[in-house]
């Protein structure tokens, strides 16, 4: 085996460094939000992520908050390829279930179904 040959980053341990990035305006991680919808590891991490709007105030922070947690969590590694996209469209049917119920809503709710308001 070549020394120099180096072993992929786990998905799942790449899934994981991106949970600690926080959406700041919702309280909910990155991960359980939806807005991660691909990870590449190989031959390096590429990240395809959204935000919740086209215009979100935090999108810079929050790319830079995944920035630093891949770069913290894979010190040997080349800087991460971070795509931002918007197809598809962002929508509450991504959230995974623990968000669902962190936002109040049941953990099954229809795919689409955002909750009014006023109960």
């Amino acid at each position: 085996m070549d020394e120099n040959t180096t072993t992929a980053p786990d998905p799942d341990v790449v899934r994981a460094a991106l949970r600690q990035v926080v959406d700041p305006e919702v309280g909910m991680n990155i991960v359980d939000l939806g807005l991660v919808y691909r990870i590449e590891t190989e031959p390096a991490i590429v990240v395809e992520m959204t935000m919740t709007s086209p215009t979100c105030p935090m999108g810079d922070l929050i790319l830079d908050e995944v920035r630093y947690e891949l770069a913290e969590a894979f010190p040997d590694a080349p800087p991460a390829d971070l795509r931002l996209v918007w197809e598809p469209p962002w929508n509450p049917s991504m959230m995974s279930g623990r968000a669902r119920l962190n936002f109040g809503w049941q953990e099954d709710d229809a795919p689409n179904a955002i909750p009014s308001p006023h109960p």
